[in-house]
Protein backbone atom coordinates (compact mmCIF):
# COMPACT_ATOMS: atom_id res chain seq x y z
CA UNK A 1 0.00 0.00 0.00
CA UNK A 2 1.30 3.71 -0.50
CA UNK A 3 2.48 5.45 2.74
CA UNK A 4 2.88 9.33 2.96
CA UNK A 5 4.07 10.87 5.99
CA UNK A 6 3.16 13.66 7.39
CA UNK A 7 4.87 15.14 10.89
CA UNK A 8 6.55 12.29 10.84
CA UNK A 9 3.37 9.85 11.38
CA UNK A 10 2.39 7.46 8.28
CA UNK A 11 -0.17 7.78 6.08
CA UNK A 12 -1.93 4.57 5.16
CA UNK A 13 -5.33 4.76 4.74
CA UNK A 14 -6.16 5.38 0.94
CA UNK A 15 -9.05 8.57 1.99
CA UNK A 16 -6.14 9.96 3.94
CA UNK A 17 -3.48 9.78 1.50
CA UNK A 18 -6.37 10.90 -1.23
CA UNK A 19 -7.39 14.32 1.07
CA UNK A 20 -3.30 14.88 1.35
CA UNK A 21 -2.48 14.21 -2.33
CA UNK A 22 -6.00 16.50 -3.36
CA UNK A 23 -4.07 19.13 -0.13
CA UNK A 24 -1.32 18.99 -2.34
CA UNK A 25 -2.58 19.31 -5.71
CA UNK A 26 -4.74 22.35 -5.15
CA UNK A 27 -1.59 24.15 -3.19
CA UNK A 28 0.54 23.51 -6.68
CA UNK A 29 -2.30 25.15 -8.87
CA UNK A 30 -2.46 27.83 -6.44
CA UNK A 31 0.77 28.16 -6.78
CA UNK A 32 1.25 28.56 -10.07
CA UNK A 33 -1.10 31.07 -10.51
CA UNK A 34 0.32 33.55 -7.66
CA UNK A 35 3.59 32.93 -9.77
CA UNK A 36 1.54 34.05 -13.08
CA UNK A 37 0.55 37.21 -11.24
CA UNK A 38 4.20 37.89 -9.72
CA UNK A 39 5.16 38.12 -13.79
CA UNK A 40 2.09 40.03 -15.39
CA UNK A 41 0.77 41.72 -12.21
CA UNK A 42 -2.99 42.77 -12.53
CA UNK A 43 -2.81 42.23 -16.13
CA UNK A 44 -3.19 38.59 -14.98
CA UNK A 45 -6.87 39.56 -12.87
CA UNK A 46 -9.70 40.18 -15.26
CA UNK A 47 -10.63 43.28 -12.80
CA UNK A 48 -10.71 46.21 -13.79
CA UNK A 49 -11.67 50.52 -13.28
CA UNK A 50 -15.36 49.81 -12.70
CA UNK A 51 -15.66 46.04 -11.61
CA UNK A 52 -12.19 46.19 -9.28
CA UNK A 53 -13.61 43.41 -6.75
CA UNK A 54 -13.68 39.34 -8.22
CA UNK A 55 -13.60 36.41 -7.03
CA UNK A 56 -10.31 36.93 -4.77
CA UNK A 57 -12.37 39.79 -2.71
CA UNK A 58 -15.55 36.96 -3.12
CA UNK A 59 -13.23 34.02 -1.44
CA UNK A 60 -11.76 36.23 1.06
CA UNK A 61 -14.79 36.93 2.62
CA UNK A 62 -16.26 33.17 2.42
CA UNK A 63 -12.99 31.83 4.48
CA UNK A 64 -13.51 34.76 6.91
CA UNK A 65 -16.85 33.95 7.11
CA UNK A 66 -16.65 30.75 7.40
CA UNK A 67 -13.79 30.99 10.63
CA UNK A 68 -16.44 33.68 12.37
CA UNK A 69 -18.88 30.32 12.14
CA UNK A 70 -16.84 28.26 13.13
CA UNK A 71 -16.10 30.53 16.75
CA UNK A 72 -19.73 31.53 17.07
CA UNK A 73 -20.53 27.84 17.03
CA UNK A 74 -17.98 26.69 19.18
CA UNK A 75 -18.40 29.20 21.81
CA UNK A 76 -22.09 28.22 22.61
CA UNK A 77 -19.49 25.02 24.54
CA UNK A 78 -17.10 26.84 26.52
CA UNK A 79 -18.02 30.50 26.37
CA UNK A 80 -21.95 29.94 26.93
CA UNK A 81 -21.64 27.02 28.67
CA UNK A 82 -23.56 24.57 27.21
CA UNK A 83 -22.04 21.55 27.97
CA UNK A 84 -23.58 19.50 24.28
CA UNK A 85 -21.36 21.71 22.34
CA UNK A 86 -18.08 21.12 24.20
CA UNK A 87 -17.38 18.10 22.17
CA UNK A 88 -16.67 20.18 19.16
CA UNK A 89 -14.47 22.94 20.22
CA UNK A 90 -11.03 21.87 19.52
CA UNK A 91 -11.37 21.11 16.37
CA UNK A 92 -13.85 23.82 15.12
CA UNK A 93 -11.15 26.44 16.11
CA UNK A 94 -8.12 25.20 14.79
CA UNK A 95 -10.71 25.49 11.74
CA UNK A 96 -11.55 28.97 12.25
CA UNK A 97 -7.80 29.99 12.90
CA UNK A 98 -7.18 27.77 9.52
CA UNK A 99 -9.96 29.64 7.09
CA UNK A 100 -9.02 33.15 8.74
CA UNK A 101 -4.95 32.58 7.49
CA UNK A 102 -6.67 31.01 4.00
CA UNK A 103 -8.41 34.18 3.78
CA UNK A 104 -5.50 36.15 3.81
CA UNK A 105 -3.66 34.45 1.86
CA UNK A 106 -6.23 34.99 -0.68
CA UNK A 107 -6.43 38.41 0.22
CA UNK A 108 -2.67 38.86 -0.31
CA UNK A 109 -2.77 37.89 -3.70
CA UNK A 110 -5.79 40.55 -4.39
CA UNK A 111 -3.98 43.25 -2.62
CA UNK A 112 -0.32 43.13 -4.34
CA UNK A 113 1.70 44.58 -1.35
CA UNK A 114 0.42 43.35 1.34
CA UNK A 115 3.16 43.89 4.02
CA UNK A 116 3.22 47.50 3.15
CA UNK A 117 -0.46 46.97 4.22
CA UNK A 118 0.41 45.54 7.92
CA UNK A 119 3.28 48.58 8.04
CA UNK A 120 1.06 51.22 7.14
CA UNK A 121 -2.33 49.82 9.34
CA UNK A 122 0.27 50.79 12.25
CA UNK A 123 2.07 53.49 11.53
CA UNK A 124 -0.56 55.45 9.74
CA UNK A 125 -3.99 54.42 11.28
CA UNK A 126 -7.21 55.87 9.67
CA UNK A 127 -10.06 55.19 12.27
CA UNK A 128 -12.12 56.96 10.10
CA UNK A 129 -11.92 54.44 7.59
CA UNK A 130 -14.25 50.45 7.86
CA UNK A 131 -11.28 48.78 5.83
CA UNK A 132 -8.81 49.79 8.53
CA UNK A 133 -11.27 48.16 11.27
CA UNK A 134 -11.21 45.44 9.63
CA UNK A 135 -7.59 44.64 9.17
CA UNK A 136 -7.20 45.55 12.84
CA UNK A 137 -10.55 43.83 14.24
CA UNK A 138 -9.39 40.91 12.34
CA UNK A 139 -5.96 40.60 13.43
CA UNK A 140 -7.30 41.32 16.95
CA UNK A 141 -9.80 38.19 16.67
CA UNK A 142 -6.95 36.23 15.36
CA UNK A 143 -4.78 36.52 18.25
CA UNK A 144 -7.87 35.81 20.66
CA UNK A 145 -9.07 32.42 18.89
CA UNK A 146 -4.85 31.23 18.72
CA UNK A 147 -4.91 31.76 22.67
CA UNK A 148 -7.99 30.07 23.10
CA UNK A 149 -7.15 27.15 21.17
CA UNK A 150 -3.64 27.05 23.26
CA UNK A 151 -5.64 26.46 26.74
CA UNK A 152 -7.59 23.97 24.92
CA UNK A 153 -4.69 22.17 24.25
CA UNK A 154 -3.52 22.24 27.86
CA UNK A 155 -7.07 21.09 28.59
CA UNK A 156 -7.87 24.75 30.74
CA UNK A 157 -11.40 25.60 30.44
CA UNK A 158 -11.37 28.14 32.03
CA UNK A 159 -8.92 30.46 30.17
CA UNK A 160 -9.70 29.20 27.00
CA UNK A 161 -13.57 30.15 28.19
CA UNK A 162 -12.19 33.74 29.09
CA UNK A 163 -9.77 33.95 25.18
CA UNK A 164 -13.18 32.30 23.45
CA UNK A 165 -15.13 35.19 24.85
CA UNK A 166 -12.77 37.45 23.57
CA UNK A 167 -12.53 36.18 19.90
CA UNK A 168 -16.36 35.74 20.42
CA UNK A 169 -16.38 39.66 20.73
CA UNK A 170 -14.08 40.41 18.16
CA UNK A 171 -15.17 38.36 15.39
CA UNK A 172 -18.58 39.35 15.89
CA UNK A 173 -17.42 42.70 15.64
CA UNK A 174 -15.04 42.19 12.80
CA UNK A 175 -17.61 40.38 10.90
CA UNK A 176 -20.38 42.77 11.05
CA UNK A 177 -17.68 45.69 10.04
CA UNK A 178 -17.17 43.57 7.27
CA UNK A 179 -20.79 43.97 6.13
CA UNK A 180 -20.69 47.82 6.81
CA UNK A 181 -17.48 48.21 4.36
CA UNK A 182 -20.17 47.17 1.64
CA UNK A 183 -23.29 48.67 4.11
CA UNK A 184 -21.49 52.74 4.00
CA UNK A 185 -21.41 52.76 0.12
CA UNK A 186 -23.93 55.29 -0.51
CA UNK A 187 -23.20 55.06 -4.57
CA UNK A 188 -24.10 51.56 -4.53
CA UNK A 189 -27.88 51.24 -3.51
CA UNK A 190 -27.62 47.24 -3.50
CA UNK A 191 -25.22 47.27 -0.59
CA UNK A 192 -26.44 50.46 0.96
CA UNK A 193 -27.86 50.09 4.60
CA UNK A 194 -27.65 48.25 7.87
CA UNK A 195 -28.78 45.32 6.31
CA UNK A 196 -25.76 43.70 5.23
CA UNK A 197 -23.83 43.40 8.77
CA UNK A 198 -26.86 41.42 10.11
CA UNK A 199 -26.96 38.92 6.96
CA UNK A 200 -23.28 38.33 7.95
CA UNK A 201 -23.32 37.48 11.19
CA UNK A 202 -26.44 35.33 10.07
CA UNK A 203 -24.91 33.83 7.28
CA UNK A 204 -21.40 33.03 9.12
CA UNK A 205 -23.42 31.07 11.89
CA UNK A 206 -25.01 29.05 9.32
CA UNK A 207 -21.75 28.15 7.44
CA UNK A 208 -19.78 27.53 10.50
CA UNK A 209 -22.81 24.41 11.22
CA UNK A 210 -22.45 23.35 8.00
CA UNK A 211 -18.49 23.28 7.96
CA UNK A 212 -19.00 21.19 11.70
CA UNK A 213 -20.90 19.03 10.55
CA UNK A 214 -18.50 18.31 7.65
CA UNK A 215 -15.41 18.08 9.76
CA UNK A 216 -17.16 15.70 12.34
CA UNK A 217 -18.35 13.31 8.93
CA UNK A 218 -14.87 13.25 8.18
CA UNK A 219 -13.43 12.09 11.19
CA UNK A 220 -15.54 9.27 11.87
CA UNK A 221 -16.01 8.02 8.73
CA UNK A 222 -14.10 4.93 9.74
CA UNK A 223 -15.58 4.33 13.06
CA UNK A 224 -18.73 4.95 15.27
CA UNK A 225 -19.36 8.30 16.87
CA UNK A 226 -19.12 8.33 20.44
CA UNK A 227 -22.31 9.16 22.07
CA UNK A 228 -21.78 13.10 22.95
CA UNK A 229 -20.69 13.49 19.52
CA UNK A 230 -23.56 12.09 17.94
CA UNK A 231 -25.67 13.95 20.21
CA UNK A 232 -23.64 17.67 19.66
CA UNK A 233 -24.11 16.59 15.39
CA UNK A 234 -28.01 16.11 15.81
CA UNK A 235 -28.24 19.40 18.13
CA UNK A 236 -26.07 21.42 15.17
CA UNK A 237 -28.12 19.45 12.59
CA UNK A 238 -31.20 21.14 13.86
CA UNK A 239 -29.75 24.78 14.92
CA UNK A 240 -28.82 24.33 11.21
CA UNK A 241 -32.17 23.80 9.84
CA UNK A 242 -33.47 26.91 12.35
CA UNK A 243 -30.72 28.83 10.89
CA UNK A 244 -31.15 28.04 7.12
CA UNK A 245 -34.89 29.31 7.69
CA UNK A 246 -34.11 32.18 8.89
CA UNK A 247 -31.74 32.86 6.07
CA UNK A 248 -34.18 32.44 3.56
CA UNK A 249 -36.41 34.56 5.36
CA UNK A 250 -33.86 37.22 4.73
CA UNK A 251 -33.54 36.33 1.12
CA UNK A 252 -37.14 36.78 0.37
CA UNK A 253 -37.19 40.42 2.05
CA UNK A 254 -34.27 41.11 0.06
CA UNK A 255 -35.52 40.44 -3.05
CA UNK A 256 -38.89 41.87 -2.20
CA UNK A 257 -37.36 45.16 -1.30
CA UNK A 258 -34.65 45.47 -3.89
CA UNK A 259 -38.27 44.82 -6.86
CA UNK A 260 -40.82 47.11 -4.77
CA UNK A 261 -41.29 50.23 -7.21
CA UNK A 262 -37.78 49.65 -9.11
CA UNK A 263 -35.70 51.79 -6.90
CA UNK A 264 -32.94 52.68 -8.97
CA UNK A 265 -29.66 50.70 -8.34
CA UNK A 266 -31.03 47.59 -6.31
CA UNK A 267 -34.18 47.05 -9.11
CA UNK A 268 -32.02 46.60 -12.12
CA UNK A 269 -28.78 44.56 -9.46
CA UNK A 270 -31.30 42.10 -8.55
CA UNK A 271 -32.99 41.38 -12.09
CA UNK A 272 -29.21 40.10 -12.92
CA UNK A 273 -29.26 37.86 -10.20
CA UNK A 274 -33.01 36.71 -11.40
CA UNK A 275 -32.78 36.77 -14.76
CA UNK A 276 -29.51 38.27 -15.95
CA UNK A 277 -26.25 36.80 -16.29
CA UNK A 278 -25.71 35.77 -12.80
CA UNK A 279 -29.26 33.73 -12.63
CA UNK A 280 -28.17 30.56 -12.92
CA UNK A 281 -25.55 31.44 -9.84
CA UNK A 282 -28.21 32.36 -8.07
CA UNK A 283 -30.88 30.39 -8.45
CA UNK A 284 -28.87 26.96 -8.76
CA UNK A 285 -26.18 27.33 -6.59
CA UNK A 286 -27.12 30.48 -3.98
CA UNK A 287 -30.99 29.32 -3.47
CA UNK A 288 -31.12 25.61 -4.28
CA UNK A 289 -27.90 24.35 -3.24
CA UNK A 290 -27.29 26.91 -0.64
CA UNK A 291 -30.31 27.46 1.30
CA UNK A 292 -33.41 25.38 -0.29
CA UNK A 293 -32.09 22.36 -1.26
CA UNK A 294 -30.24 22.24 3.11
CA UNK A 295 -33.50 23.42 4.56
CA UNK A 296 -35.99 20.72 3.38
CA UNK A 297 -33.11 17.77 4.01
CA UNK A 298 -32.64 18.55 7.13
CA UNK A 299 -36.23 19.27 7.74
CA UNK A 300 -37.04 15.99 6.32
CA UNK A 301 -34.75 13.98 8.32
CA UNK A 302 -35.52 16.68 11.37
CA UNK A 303 -31.82 16.44 11.50
CA UNK A 304 -31.40 12.51 13.29
CA UNK A 305 -29.71 11.32 10.02
CA UNK A 306 -26.45 12.67 10.23
CA UNK A 307 -25.25 11.32 6.33
CA UNK A 308 -28.49 13.53 5.09
CA UNK A 309 -27.20 16.42 7.21
CA UNK A 310 -23.90 15.70 5.78
CA UNK A 311 -25.03 16.19 2.38
CA UNK A 312 -26.84 19.16 2.98
CA UNK A 313 -23.65 20.54 5.01
CA UNK A 314 -21.99 20.21 1.87
CA UNK A 315 -24.62 21.12 -0.47
CA UNK A 316 -25.06 24.65 1.54
CA UNK A 317 -21.19 25.31 1.51
CA UNK A 318 -20.80 25.26 -2.21
CA UNK A 319 -23.79 27.46 -2.32
CA UNK A 320 -22.87 29.95 -0.40
CA UNK A 321 -19.55 30.33 -1.97
CA UNK A 322 -21.41 31.14 -4.68
CA UNK A 323 -23.46 33.46 -2.12
CA UNK A 324 -20.35 35.41 -1.41
CA UNK A 325 -19.41 35.74 -5.57
CA UNK A 326 -22.64 36.87 -6.27
CA UNK A 327 -22.96 39.38 -3.52
CA UNK A 328 -19.64 41.31 -4.33
CA UNK A 329 -19.97 41.17 -8.22
CA UNK A 330 -23.40 41.94 -8.83
CA UNK A 331 -23.55 45.12 -7.12
CA UNK A 332 -20.48 46.01 -9.17
CA UNK A 333 -22.28 45.54 -12.78
CA UNK A 334 -24.20 48.44 -12.83
CA UNK A 335 -22.53 50.91 -13.88
CA UNK A 336 -22.57 54.33 -11.93
CA UNK A 337 -22.55 56.41 -14.99
CA UNK A 338 -24.62 55.79 -18.58
CA UNK A 339 -21.40 56.89 -20.70
CA UNK A 340 -18.83 54.30 -19.13
CA UNK A 341 -16.87 52.50 -22.24
CA UNK A 342 -17.08 49.04 -20.34
CA UNK A 343 -21.15 49.11 -20.46
CA UNK A 344 -21.74 46.31 -23.05
CA UNK A 345 -25.07 45.82 -25.09
CA UNK A 346 -27.24 45.09 -21.94
CA UNK A 347 -26.72 48.23 -20.38
CA UNK A 348 -24.36 46.23 -17.82
CA UNK A 349 -20.48 46.00 -16.81
CA UNK A 350 -19.12 42.88 -17.05
CA UNK A 351 -16.61 40.13 -15.21
CA UNK A 352 -15.77 36.95 -15.16
CA UNK A 353 -12.43 35.21 -13.02
CA UNK A 354 -9.32 34.58 -15.21
CA UNK A 355 -7.64 30.93 -14.71
CA UNK A 356 -4.94 32.56 -12.73
CA UNK A 357 -7.70 33.82 -10.14
CA UNK A 358 -9.30 30.70 -10.25
CA UNK A 359 -6.09 28.45 -9.82
CA UNK A 360 -5.36 31.09 -6.89
CA UNK A 361 -8.82 30.56 -5.30
CA UNK A 362 -8.06 26.44 -5.88
CA UNK A 363 -4.84 27.49 -3.69
CA UNK A 364 -6.38 28.76 -1.45
CA UNK A 365 -9.09 25.89 -0.69
CA UNK A 366 -5.56 23.48 -1.15
CA UNK A 367 -4.00 25.99 1.22
CA UNK A 368 -6.94 25.12 3.62
CA UNK A 369 -7.09 21.55 3.43
CA UNK A 370 -3.53 21.02 4.00
CA UNK A 371 -3.09 23.55 7.30
CA UNK A 372 -5.93 20.73 8.57
CA UNK A 373 -4.23 17.93 7.93
CA UNK A 374 -0.96 19.14 9.10
CA UNK A 375 -3.55 20.11 12.53
CA UNK A 376 -4.92 16.87 12.80
CA UNK A 377 -1.62 15.48 12.65
CA UNK A 378 0.54 17.68 15.15
CA UNK A 379 -2.92 17.92 17.43
CA UNK A 380 -5.38 15.60 19.57
CA UNK A 381 -8.43 17.53 17.91
CA UNK A 382 -10.36 14.94 19.80
CA UNK A 383 -12.80 16.28 23.18
CA UNK A 384 -10.48 15.67 26.85
CA UNK A 385 -12.02 16.28 30.36
CA UNK A 386 -11.66 19.81 31.91
CA UNK A 387 -9.09 20.32 34.89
Amino acid sequence: MNTLAVNGKIITSRSDLIWALTAGALSLIGLVGLANYLIQGNEAYNIYRQVPWGILISTYIFFVVSSTGLCLISSLGHVFGIKQFEVIGKRAIVMAIITLLSGFAVIAAEIGYPFRMLIYNVLTPNLSAAIWWMGTLYSLYLVFILIEFRFMIKVNHKWAGYAGLAGFIAGVAAHSNLGAIFGYLDARPWWQGPFLPIYFILSAAVTGCAIIILLFAIRYAREKRPDNVHEALVTISRLFALLLGILLFFEAWKVLTSLYGGAPGKYETMMILLKGPLSMSFWGFEIILGMLLPFILLLASKGRNLKVATFAALSSIMGIFFMRYNLVVTGQLVPLRSDVDAVGANGLLSYAPSLTEIAIVLGGMGLCLLLYILAGRIFNLDAEQAR
